[in-house]
C-alpha cells in the first residue's frame, strides 16, 4: 500500500508524540535532571546517597530530599534568609561568604550534610565551616577526630566580628598587657589566609606565592591562561575542570614552598 503524503505526516505525529506520552506514562520521559546524589558502593553506609556527590547546582530541596537534612536546619547552619528555602542553590553560599577569611561553599554543605548524618568525610583536605553550622553538629554525635577538625575549622559568620570585642574591653581594664593577646593571635591567622587556595584566588596569586608555572599546568592537565588575573576557579569552569579537586591539589603545591 502507498501512502500519500497527508497520511503519513500524520503517522509520523501519531508514532513521535504516542512515544513520547507512552514513556511518560511509564516514568522514562524526564524533562530535567532529578538531582539524585551518587550512593556509596562498600562499606557500612553503602546504599545510601553519598555527601561528597552534593553539587553547587543542589538546591537545598535536593539536599533534603536525598539526604533527610531539612532545608531549614540547612539554612539555619549557614545563615541563609531566603522566602524559597528549597530553591537556595548550594553555590549561593560562595557569594554569601565572599569576604570570609576561609571558602565557604559547596564543599562544606558536604561537610555539614556527612558530619550531621554520623557519615565519614575526608579529612585529609581543608573545608571549613561558619559557627552558626558548628554550633548544630555539636549537638551531634561526632566522634574525637571529627570534633578536632570542627574545631580548627570554623570560621565566624558573615556581620559578626568576635575579634573586635576584646580590644573595645581592653581600655576599661587596668592592666594594659590583657589587651596584647589579641594583636598576637590575629597576626599568624592572617598571614595564613593569604595563602590560602580559594573562589577567589588568580594565577598570579599562585605565582607570588612561589609555585611554578610548570607545577601549575601540571595540576590543571592543561595549559595556564595567558591572563594571571584570571581567578583560578572561573577558569576550572570554563575549562570544565572540578575546582573542588583542583583546589587542594594547588594547596599542597602552595605548602610545600612556604
Amino acid at each position: 500500500m502507498t501512502l500519500t503524503s497527508k497520511p503519513l505526516a500524520a503517522l509520523v505525529v501519531v508514532i513521535l508524540f504516542g512515544g513520547i506520552f507512552f514513556s511518560s506514562a511509564m516514568g522514562w520521559w524526564q524533562t530535567e535532571s532529578t538531582k539524585e546524589a551518587a550512593k556509596i558502593t562498600s562499606g557500612e553506609f553503602a546504599g545510601q546517597a553519598n555527601p561528597a556527590d552534593i553539587r553547587g547546582s543542589y538546591t537545598f530541596g535536593n539536599v533534603e530530599k536525598n539526604f533527610a537534612v531539612p532545608a531549614a536546619v540547612l539554612a539555619e547552619a549557614f545563615g541563609v534568609k531566603d522566602s524559597n528555602l528549597a530553591a537556595f542553590t548550594v553555590k549561593g553560599l560562595e557569594e554569601m561568604y565572599a569576604a570570609s577569611a576561609q571558602e565557604i561553599g559547596t564543599s562544606s554543605v558536604r561537610l555539614f550534610v556527612a558530619f550531621y548524618k554520623g557519615m565519614p568525610y575526608d579529612l585529609s583536605t581543608d573545608t571549613y565551616l561558619p559557627e552558626s553550622a558548628a554550633t548544630i553538629l555539636r549537638t551531634r554525635t561526632l566522634s574525637g577526630e571529627q570534633a578536632a577538625y570542627l574545631a580548627a575549622h570554623t570560621v565566624p559568620n558573615p556581620g559578626t566580628a568576635p575579634a573586635t570585642s576584646a580590644p573595645q574591653t581592653a581600655p576599661q581594664a587596668t592592666q594594659a598587657p590583657a589587651a596584647q593577646p589579641t594583636p598576637k593571635a590575629e597576626t599568624p591567622a592572617a598571614s595564613s589566609t593569604d595563602r590560602t587556595v580559594k573562589g577567589t584566588t588568580t594565577f598570579g596569586d599562585l605565582l607570588g606565592w612561589g609555585v611554578s608555572q610548570a607545577t601549575i599546568e601540571k595540576v590543571l592537565g592543561t595549559s595556564m591562561p595567558a591572563a594571571q588575573v584570571t581567578k583560578i576557579k572561573d577558569y576550572c569552569t570554563e575549562k570544565g575542570l572540578n575546582f573542588e579537586t583542583i583546589r587542594p591539589a594547588l594547596q599542597a603545591e602552595v605548602d610545600k614552598v612556604k
